[in-house]
């Protein structure tokens, strides 16, 4: 028999289903009042940033992951959609071609080039004729005119409000772009800067995608991120004037049951309304000096918001608070956050932060609420800690509550406040709307006109797409500006409106713009007129199975679910939400248990992996390192069992009984039982495999999987012969792990269809239970010996094979046997003479 040689198998099999457009999508025959009869099954992988140079074996997982469950599905009757596409606009695609020196178009076509032949020799099922680039103009022209839909629909705004800057990337950052006060993509500590920026009011959308949440076959780790990430809570706004000043503050409280343990305010040092109270005041001076010198600590990565508690008084008060009638003096402390809330906040005893800061600077404390213990209950009025939100703390203020738990309390104290004019009931939001635009080059131009006459003026549809102009230099600029607001014959234009001077906007898109909503193109990726027929996404939508990283839980997946039903709630889609079911990818990190990096030189290639083992036994071996969701170091040793497994099904073949002579009619013919149980035995094996297999594809569960078909081919390997039809069958159902192989032994058995064309196998639930018993034999009580038996079998006929047996005998010899009591597939009791 000929070696199994992996190279020549995979290259001619991918030319091949390359040639005979095997993985070509199947439109369905729509009607447009009719839906087509196949059931579809559109599976998605979150397409890649082409920020490299191309793929390390981490990456492909999650597209195995997609490729064994598309076969599967369409092997299933499903007609399968499974696109590929690549996301090459944005920071790290621009950031990649000014280290690299090459203008961003360049780069972003080299490494597609490059990603396309690493993803074609792992033998995937990509529909090719399905591919999209977000920076191909073709594409973004519709992205284009669903910023203009936004804008339409008042949803898309101009704002001068300080935001998130990254000094070293030189650009605005929306806050899901931002860990930690810093870049999330360079690490460069953020600064606020007051810029003119395009905002998407994605907060109009925190409720509907909060409720969504809830009917999604989704991870719970992340639909608890994006609760988290939306931050929706009910507390009060109150109602706050400013002692000897005509001013009226409001401000947010989520814990209105702490407001008599109120004592003084704090308002952050990036607040505008910082300057307008201090205004002539004696402690101007010093309170803007603090100011300035905390920002410019935060900016310069010097400050930890729990260790650098600093702050000032400003000179002025709260007025009369609330019930309380104190005033409450105004501080200027460095751990309030100007984007969070209004800014500003009252201050208590029950909160970490503020309970620190007022020890600090020795301003008062008035605990209202405590633990039921008399011993912490002490600690607590002594302010010896923080005693915090303890829903099972007992209220002593205001005195119309005293006594109430803390938790059960809430409601009636906001009724309180609300019918004492105090303030008003507020939802709120930790969710900001979205900063939209970015001071770069490399992404998609917004399509709006600023003309000092008419003010923004839209580009008009038959103009789109706005294209990016060539240029030769596109490294950000350090004036705040996009470089494109240097190239004055593409700037200046006509008004659409009055046909007056006017100015193209010089502001690009985020790199999340494309990804919002690539999924919908796939479905109809030629179409010039419409972004998406619709029913054609009536077909195909919502996505089905979506894999990707839990990375992506309170960026991409936030936004593409609010562009999403954006475009439901303007009927262009027909789905409130995008994607149905979503599972996260586990990382493959390196060897030595660190994430793979250049940096760190544990990166290993996929395609040296693939010369020296193979495609297919490279796909099995990420399948089988362990659950699919684990994080897992890689190992090149792990590569050798796979491998040898696959041999092993290569061998098979050779143990496969002459055409037409099957091994039942051998087994009736030589009346072997032995032989029949093997058999049967092995069957059982098989069917249980196939259902097994199938269970666990649709779980995700492809380590178990692997196993299964592990311990079947070890069964298979122990015959003398095996039927050809029991060895296709598991030729099929370990074909969406091995395509190459798999498809190789198909051709040789006879085969012309593909083997991935063919139906998965119904298993026999007959066939599954076993026929296979053991029998235990008593001799007058005691169980001397078994007996195995196969199928049916009289009672007279097991009553002989147990007196017969070889254990047996040396119990009864010499003794008159006087009774043999047959319990049906359980126990044969024989009763001699001398028991009696």
């Amino acid at each position: 028999m000929e070696k199994y040689d992996h190279r020549d198998i995979e290259k001619k099999w991918r030319k091949k289903w390359e040639k005979s457009a095997l993985y070509k999508t199947k439109e369905p025959a729509l009607n447009l009042r009719k839906s087509a009869s196949k059931p579809k099954c559109y599976v998605l992988d979150m397409f890649p940033y082409l920020s490299g140079e191309g793929l390390h074996v981490g990456h492909p997982k999650g597209y195995i992951a997609t490729d064994i469950y598309s076969r599967f599905k369409k092997m299933r009757g499903f007609n399968v959609l499974h696109p590929m596409g690549f996301d090459a606009f944005g920071l790290p695609a621009e950031n990649y071609a000014i280290k690299n020196k090459v203008h961003p178009k360049v780069a972003m076509e080299k490494n597609i080039k490059r990603f396309k032949e690493q993803l074609s020799i792992l033998g995937f099922n990509y529909d090719w004729d399905r591919e999209i680039n977000t920076s191909d103009p073709k594409y973004y022209k519709w992205t284009q005119w669903i910023f203009l839909k936004f804008l339409e629909k008042g949803l898309a705004y101009e704002s001068w409000e300080p935001i998130n800057w990254c000094p070293k990337d030189k650009t605005g950052l929306a806050n899901e772009d931002v860990e930690d006060g810093k870049c999330e993509r360079c690490g460069t500590p953020v600064i606020k800067k007051p810029m003119r920026q395009w905002v998407l009011k994605i907060t109009d959308y925190a409720e509907k995608m909060l409720d969504g949440l809830k009917d999604l076959n989704w991870p719970e780790s992340i639909k608890e991120s994006q609760r988290n990430w939306i931050g929706k809570s009910e507390g009060v706004n109150f109602k706050c004037s400013i002692k000897d000043l005509n001013i009226e503050v409001q401000m947010y409280n989520s814990v209105p049951q702490s407001y008599h343990a109120e004592t003084f305010t704090a308002i952050a040092p990036e607040h505008p309304l910082v300057y307008e109270l201090v205004k002539g005041t004696p402690q101007e001076k010093d309170v803007l000096e603090f100011v300035e010198r905390i920002k410019a600590k935060k900016a310069g990565n010097k400050f930890n918001i729990d260790e650098d508690l600093e702050g000032i008084f400003i000179g002025r008060f709260i007025e009369n608070f609330a019930d309380t009638g104190r005033d409450l003096p105004i501080w200027v402390a460095s751990y309030v956050l100007y984007d969070y809330g209004t800014g500003i906040v009252n201050c208590s005893a029950h909160d970490v932060r503020d309970f620190a800061f007022a020890k600090k600077y020795n301003l008062p404390l008035r605990p209202v609420t405590f633990p039921l213990d008399p011993i912490e209950r002490e600690k607590v009025k002594k302010l010896e800690y923080c005693y915090a939100r303890d829903p099972q703390g007992v209220l002593e203020e205001p005195k119309k509550f005293r006594g109430r738990k803390w938790g059960e309390a809430r409601e009636d104290i906001i009724n309180h406040i609300i019918k004492g004019g105090y303030g008003v009931r507020k939802i709120n939001y930790k969710l900001k709307d979205w900063v939209f635009s970015r001071q770069r080059y490399w992404g998609e131009p917004i399509p709006v006109i600023h003309c000092e006459k008419c003010g923004v003026v839209p580009v008009p549809e038959k103009d789109l797409p706005v294209e990016l102009p060539k240029v030769k230099f596109y490294e950000p600029t350090d004036t705040g500006e996009s470089p494109l607001a240097n190239i004055e014959k593409w700037v200046n234009v006509k008004c659409p409106k009055c046909k007056g001077p006017a100015k193209r906007e010089t502001n690009t898109m985020p790199q999340w713009a494309g990804s919002s909503w690539y999924y919908l193109r796939y479905e109809d990726p030629k179409n010039k007129k419409v972004f998406v027929d619709k029913e054609k996404e009536k077909y195909w939508s919502p996505v089905d199975f979506y894999v990707g990283g839990a990375e992506h839980a309170t960026r991409h997946l936030i936004y593409a679910r609010f562009w999403h039903k954006f475009l439901f709630d303007l009927g262009l889609v027909n789905y409130p939400e995008p994607f149905s079911r979503l599972q996260n990818v586990g990382l493959i990190g390196g060897a030595d248990g660190r994430k793979m990096s250049k940096r760190f030189g544990n990166v290993v290639n996929p395609d040296k992996m693939v010369e020296l083992y193979g495609a297919d036994t490279f796909r099995m071996y990420e399948m089988f390192m362990g659950p699919f969701a684990d994080s897992i170091p890689w190992s090149t040793e792990g590569m050798i069992g796979p491998r040898r497994f696959l041999e092993k099904v290569w061998r098979l073949r050779e143990k496969i009984q002459d055409s037409g002579f099957k091994i039942q009619e051998k087994m009736k013919l030589k009346g072997d039982e032995k032989l029949k149980s093997e058999v049967l035995q092995l069957t059982t094996t098989l069917h249980r495999t196939i259902k097994k297999v199938g269970e666990d594809i649709e779980n995700f569960k492809f380590n178990t999987a692997i196993s299964t078909l592990m311990i079947l081919a070890n069964e298979m390997e122990k015959e003398e012969t095996i039927s050809k039809e029991d060895y296709e069958k598991f030729l099929i159902i370990l074909a969406p792990f091995a395509p190459h192989i798999t498809e190789e032994i198909w051709e040789s058995l006879g085969h012309r269809e593909s083997i991935h064309n063919t139906d998965w196998p119904v298993f026999d639930e007959k066939a599954m239970v076993s026929e296979t018993k053991i029998i235990m034999i008593q001799v007058d009580g005691k169980v001397r010996a078994s007996l195995t038996i196969t199928g049916e079998m009289s009672e007279k006929k097991i009553e002989e094979m147990a007196l017969g047996a070889k254990n047996v005998e040396k119990w009864i010899s010499g003794k008159k046997i006087k009774k043999v009591i047959v319990v049906k597939d359980k126990i044969v009791s024989i009763v001699t003479e001398e028991q009696l």
